[in-house]
């Protein structure tokens, strides 16, 4: 078990991200081994958390798998319309590994190509909601990215634009994207929480001296929820706009950070958390009292 201090929890979280595992009894043991993402299907009725064998859904108080390739599911981001994912082909699939940006129209059941397959896998993917624009950070030269950096592309991958990312400290950890405006990206660093409101050409501080973890925007695009660590974990709900920000009280996270979070799209109330250690927590009352449905990856 890995002890969270301020000196070793920047060293660790990459580590976790990756070896992050859910084990849901309502599924095959070997079914999942990590944690890559959290969201809600476009009709509320589902919870969806990507993982190394396919898709995880907790449904009226039961886990289960979602229909589907077994894909190990990276970067896993859902709009309006589409689930938008990266990653490595399920064994057997009969596909280019790495995935390169896939797209599925059908919650998961099949998939399309949108390119980069052989190519990239993005671990840091991020959509606008109801633009269906995707930002991702993209750690090596390709034939379309000339280089690491954030890209965007606002046509399901026909073309992507590189952001120049001005003022922006530290390489990205997280991003998210408003719901609505395509130009207006967040990203979290160990230096802090950043905004740009021109599509990632610059970025303003939100959140100074303090390693940010995740960010995630409320599908009305008007607040920012940021998680962060400093000397225990944090999160809170922020205007993005005029940067005020209200505390959000936590469930008890011994050792553990805030890696997701999801709001139901119908029930604007209810939201949840992931955390790093694989616990999960949903809330009714926009993260004033949580109930937890799993457990360092023990379902509940």
């Amino acid at each position: 078990m890995i002890c969270f201090t301020s000196k070793t929890l920047s060293a660790t979280l990459g580590v976790m991200f990756l070896s992050a595992a859910l084990t849901v009894p309502a599924m095959a043991a070997e079914s999942l081994h990590h944690v890559h993402g959290l969201a809600y299907s476009a009709d509320g009725k589902q919870l969806l958390i990507p993982a190394h064998y396919g898709i995880a859904v907790y449904a009226n108080g039961r886990w289960n798998k979602m229909p589907g390739p077994d894909h190990d599911y990276m970067g896993f981001s859902v709009t309006r319309e589409y689930f938008y994912s990266s990653g490595h082909p399920a064994q057997g699939a009969n596909l280019v590994n790495p995935l390169g940006l896939i797209r599925s129209r059908d919650m998961g059941r099949s998939w399309d190509k949108l390119g980069l397959e052989g190519e990239a896998d993005f671990h840091l993917l991020a959509t606008g909601y109801g633009s269906n624009a995707v930002y991702v950070f993209n750690p090596h030269p390709n034939s379309r990215m000339k280089g690491s950096g954030i890209y965007a592309t606002v046509n399901q991958g026909l073309s992507w634009r590189r952001a120049e990312a001005k003022g922006l400290d530290g390489e990205p950890m997280a991003l998210a994207v408003h719901p609505t405006d395509n130009q207006v990206v967040a990203a979290a660093t160990q230096t802090g929480g950043f905004i740009s409101s021109d599509g990632g050409s610059s970025f303003r501080s939100l959140l100074k001296g303090r390693q940010t973890l995740a960010m995630f925007f409320d599908h009305d695009g008007t607040n920012l929820w940021v998680s962060a660590y400093a000397g225990k974990p944090l999160l809170s709900r922020m205007d993005w706009k005029t940067g005020k920000q209200t505390a959000v009280a936590l469930p008890p996270l011994e050792r553990d950070a805030v890696a997701y979070v999801a709001q139901n799209p119908v029930d604007r109330g209810e939201y949840a958390i992931a955390t790093f250690e694989r616990s999960v927590f949903i809330s009714k009352d926009r993260g004033k009292s949580w109930r937890q449905i799993a457990d360092r990856g023990q379902a509940r």
